[in-house]
């Protein structure tokens, strides 16, 4: 009986796949102008029907107490809307890749010539770093960039529950970024490699982690990963903040920080739960500049 069940579910989820094969070969005839946009319009019109939707509100609340109902519902629709517009994204990702060195503000990405250089030092200076990023704008922009600036990299994601749809989202990402590192038990030895091997490793940050130190984030407890922090104090390499902010017109700036100083115990060495605040600190100011392009829907302070 469960060898038959598990059968069922296995060709259930190939047909899925085959859905959403087919659906990412209609967003590619779209182009990227178009289909993230009908992704913005859907997301926008069914999100609120979603209980999603009540999880973002209440967290908009919380972190905004100040502001008015208008302001937070205004808010939350850019939210939707900017999570249809990633969605869409995924398989255009190489037609909006257009940055030029020599013109920086000329394409659909774009970028200050600080963060140009300090892609080029990062490449450069032989040294191992890590970057930690949020699910702001589009987030699969700062580990592409990475990988276009010519960094070498591991980036931690996340596998999506369906298997056929995982196949699919990796075939998507596996041309574009570093080395991919799944979440799991075998991950943080994986990104410790890379650190020993001189490499830079990518993760966002932002999500509820239950087994990791508690600490303030938009003015209210919550659980952090402290993976990074733990890597930083093995390792004692440089820290540093990537984001894209979603500009009009289908258009991103990337940015990314100079070196975060990290808070250090009395031996010297990196205190793991004082630098996983600071890293949330940065990404809390990012949601705070752009709060419509954050992903609320998720229980952050569950």
């Amino acid at each position: 009986m469960l060898r038959f069940k598990y059968r069922a579910w296995l060709f259930a989820d190939r047909l899925f796949g085959l859905l959403v094969r087919a659906v990412f070969a209609l967003l590619r005839l779209l182009g990227p102008d178009s289909g993230p946009k009908i992704g913005a319009a859907i997301s926008r019109s069914l999100g609120p029907l979603t209980s999603a939707h009540r999880i973002a509100r209440e967290n908009i609340a919380g972190a905004f107490p100040d502001k008015t109902e208008a302001e937070r519902a205004a808010i939350l629709r850019e939210a939707w809307d900017n999570l249809g517009r990633v969605a869409c994204e995924y398989v255009h990702m190489d037609r909006i890749w257009d940055f030029d060195p020599a013109q920086p503000e000329a394409g659909r990405i774009t970028a200050s010539p600080a963060t140009v250089a300090l892609y080029e030092r990062l490449r450069d200076d032989g040294k191992p770093a890590i970057v930690f990023s949020a699910h702001l704008a589009n987030w699969e922009l700062p580990a592409i960039a990475a990988a276009r600036h010519g960094i070498e990299s591991a980036v931690l994601y996340r596998t999506p529950n369906s298997p056929a749809v995982a196949k699919e989202i990796l075939r998507l990402r596996q041309d574009s970024m570093g080395t991919l590192v799944a979440a799991g038990m075998s991950a943080p030895f994986k990104l410790a490699r890379a650190l020993e091997r001189g490499q830079h490793i990518g993760m966002l940050v932002d999500q509820r982690f239950g087994r990791g130190p508690r600490i303030d984030f938009l003015g209210r407890p919550a659980f952090a990963n402290p993976l990074l922090a733990q890597l930083a104090r093995r390792f004692d390499c440089p820290v540093h903040g990537a984001r894209a902010i979603r500009l009009p017109n289908g258009r991103f700036r990337l940015h990314l920080t100079e070196e975060i100083p990290l808070p250090r115990d009395a031996e010297g060495l990196i205190d793991v739960e004082a630098a996983t605040q600071a890293m949330n600190d940065v990404i809390a100011g990012w949601v705070r500049e752009h709060p419509g392009q954050w992903l609320w829907m998720h229980r952050r302070w569950r």
